[in-house]
């Protein structure tokens, strides 16, 4: 391995630490006791990744950082952080590091974060828009549009693949969260590692645990041998946790943890097992109003919104929906090996003027239907059926709350049934919650 790297702590024992095991991985080193000495060094010296620590005697890693940054911004910088020192770790990611490193340093989480910064200095993953496999699988779509709001989104997936800070995807139902995780996780440079999506909502309370940290033989009743949870299948590439409001705060406190401290203990185990992951979480809730409700907590949430993606709705980009509807149709053909009908002039102004609730998701349910439903070799605006009936409010009056929360619930899920002809998976999907949660909702309600 050809590399220089650039070590910057001020105790002599840990520049002796880094600069070894560096050395032994093929880098050459160049040690600095202060900022001052690696500015110096930094004019003096082309480097392939910084390691410095948080606190410097003439300075902090915070100032080194934006001065690196700044001056050299292809560099990756790591920080190296105190035990338990979550608010430095938090504050560098926010700055722009590539990554950090608690104190005492462990040598194996050292070789994969030198591993993974030397492959983002060498421009092995960054690479602007390709359709590469994401963990061995399929390529993935990019994010089509070229409305302003989907250009800004694409040019902050690609700055957010060049980092390994937690990152949390807000917007509503059916935006493509989980699309914009899989670019993020394809352009970085865990690309040829396993991208493990889960849906926390989908989890029973009583296996939430063993299914993201596993579990050993005889951990609990059916325990019949030992196994891997989300955490170890993601080991090397990223866990992406969509609606991760859902998790319970028992939960809650071990993912924390588990961030913090890159290790796991699987259910029934004494000793802990070190993971690399990167986080991405995702949810149709926002998370501040769930921390302030007492459902999330907030250390937890400032973990996990290092840096925030916010999709944009569709119709925040309805000039884009023709092109979105275009392509749906496209692949839909390409699957099915037929021609299928092209969409009128009045269909697509129909589409363009509809405020699609369910966003991407819908769009892609409205033209299914649509196809079923056309006769000739175009799609009307008649064919999309694109006529969203009129929400009466239920008379509350004298209705105790409970029993009003219900009418509304029991109403947004007959639309949502309504909308896909019945289909509850795809009821499930538009409402953001599982299909086996759609399931539970309808008998409770009495739903047919």
């Amino acid at each position: 391995m050809n590399g220089r790297a650039l070590i910057v702590d001020d105790e002599a024992d840990i520049r002796e630490l880094l600069s070894l095991t560096l050395n032994r991985m093929g880098l050459a080193t160049d040690a600095a006791e202060s900022e001052f000495e690696a500015r110096r060094l930094l004019q003096k010296q082309q480097y392939d990744v910084c390691l410095t620590d948080m606190r410097l005697p003439d300075g902090d890693g915070l100032a080194l950082l934006e001065h690196t940054a700044r001056f050299w911004p292809r560099m990756p910088v790591a920080v190296i952080t105190a035990y338990g020192s979550a608010e430095n770790a938090v504050a560098a990611l926010k700055a722009g590091a590539f990554d950090y490193l608690s104190k005492p340093v462990q040598v194996s989480q050292l070789r994969a974060l030198v591993n993974a910064a030397l492959k983002l200095s060498d421009g092995n993953a960054a690479r602007a828009g390709g359709d590469a496999p994401a963990g061995g699988g399929p390529a993935v779509h990019s994010l089509l549009g070229e409305s302003v709001p989907m250009r800004q989104t694409r040019a902050l997936i690609d700055r957010l693949a060049r980092s390994q800070a937690p990152i949390h995807v807000s917007g509503e139902s059916g935006c493509g969260k989980e699309l914009a995780a899989k670019l993020i996780h394809q352009k970085s440079v865990r690309h040829e590692r396993p991208f493990v999506p889960v849906n926390c909502g989908a989890i029973p309370e009583n296996l939430v645990e063993s299914e993201f940290f596993g579990y050993r033989k005889g951990a609990f009743t059916g325990a019949d041998g030992e196994r891997g949870g989300f955490f170890q299948a993601a080991d090397g590439g990223t866990l992406f946790l969509d609606e991760v409001a859902e998790l319970p705060l028992l939960m809650q406190v071990k993912l924390l943890r588990a961030i913090q401290e890159k290790r796991v203990r699987k259910v029934g185990a004494t000793q802990e097992e070190a993971v690399d992951v990167r986080v991405i979480s995702a949810t149709h809730k926002d998370l501040a109003d769930e921390v302030k409700a007492g459902r999330f907590r907030q250390d937890l949430y400032y973990r996990l919104n290092v840096i925030e993606l916010k999709m944009p709705s569709l119709r925040d980009m309805p000039e884009d929906i023709g092109l979105l509807a275009q392509e749906f149709l496209k692949r839909r053909g390409a699957q099915d090996g037929t021609r299928v009908p092209a969409l009128s002039a009045a269909a697509v102004r129909a589409l363009e003027d509809y405020p699609f609730p369910g966003n991407v998701r819908e769009l892609e349910n409205v033209l299914e239907r649509a196809l079923a439903l056309c006769a000739g070799n175009e799609i009307g605006r008649d064919d999309l059926q694109l006529k969203p009936a009129a929400v009466e409010a239920p008379d509350i009056r004298g209705l105790p709350l409970e029993d009003y929360l219900a009418t509304i619930e029991k109403q947004a899920i007959v639309e949502a049934l309504e909308k896909t002809r019945y289909n509850r998976t795809a009821a499930a999907k538009i409402l953001g919650i599982s299909f086996r949660q759609l399931r539970y909702r309808m008998e409770r309600l009495g739903i047919e």
